[in-house]
């Protein structure tokens, strides 16, 4: 394994390398105004849901590495303290792109991009129409972390109302992971995009206890066909079946056929022999 000092690294060596490795990430697309009522869109991908209750999400427009610089949507908000922050699908990702143009203070990225506006009920920024979700929301901090050129402002916001495309609902009125088609930032240029097809669901032990990685059977633990990510699923089981468990690599590979379809009750069903 490579160790990297990162002191021994430059500024943007540095943000390469956290930007590569610290992937997918969300992104943020915040509507801001100034004291003048100028409108500034921005996408921010130093973003995440860091409370339900109450519900806040932090982003973070970092100053300029290369000049030490900072971003129109921070001084907004150290002059207006509201945001509308919309999510980003597959849909739209050319034209959020297109708004993170360093365009001149005071230019609507709105009008650039050929995103649509809408007034919000609670705040003075514009809704963005295009976003699956939007959420008004108030500031509550602004937290500089630091001065140097890549320092990040941790803007701390409560969100306040909530508007939601109706298209991207289920029949049950929830928000349909597989009609949202989100899209996450990678590092350089590259995107990841959330569709139906590269969609999976992992089993949570959230209220029941698997047996654990160490409490697997010796040669289903040590079997050459089962993967880190088999074993882990074998293990997500309160008790351990009754029984003796094959050894054979013909019968461990039809249950690592069944545990590629979440079915793990099934998988350890054939690994019993009677």
């Amino acid at each position: 394994m490579k160790s990297i000092n990162l002191k021994d690294l430059n500024n943007l060596q540095l943000q390469t390398l956290l930007q590569t490795a610290i992937a997918p990430r969300p992104i943020a697309l915040a509507s801001t105004v100034d004291k003048n009522g100028n409108i500034n869109l921005s996408p921010f991908s130093f973003f995440n849901i860091f409370s339900s209750n109450p519900p806040v999400v932090v982003f973070s427009p970092a100053r300029r590495v290369r000049d030490n610089t900072t971003k129109h949507t921070l001084e907004n908000l150290l002059e207006v303290p509201e945001v509308v922050i919309g999510n980003v699908n597959f849909d739209m990702v050319q034209q959020v792109s297109l708004a993170s143009t360093e365009y001149e203070n005071g230019v609507n990225e709105f009008v650039k991009a050929g995103l649509t506006m809408k007034p919000a009920d609670l705040v003075k920024p514009p809704l963005i129409v295009e976003s699956p979700v939007n959420m008004e929301c108030k500031v509550l901090e602004i937290k500089s972390l630091g001065k140097e050129g890549g320092a990040g402002n941790l803007v701390i916001c409560e969100v306040l109302k909530l508007h939601v495309n109706e298209i991207y609902l289920d029949e049950n009125g929830i928000l349909d992971q597989t009609k949202l088609n989100l899209v996450s930032r990678l590092g350089g240029n590259w995107y990841g995009k959330t569709s139906k097809e590269t969609l999976f669901e992992v089993p949570k032990p959230l209220v029941t206890k698997g047996i654990g990685y160490d409490e697997l059977p010796q040669n289903i633990k040590n079997s050459k066909v089962f993967t880190g990510n088999d074993l882990g699923m074998l293990a997500n089981i309160e008790k351990l079946p009754n029984g003796n468990f094959s050894e054979d690599l013909e019968i461990h590979k039809k249950a690592q056929c069944l545990l590629l379809e979440s079915k793990i009750s099934e998988a350890w069903e054939i690994l019993i022999v009677n």
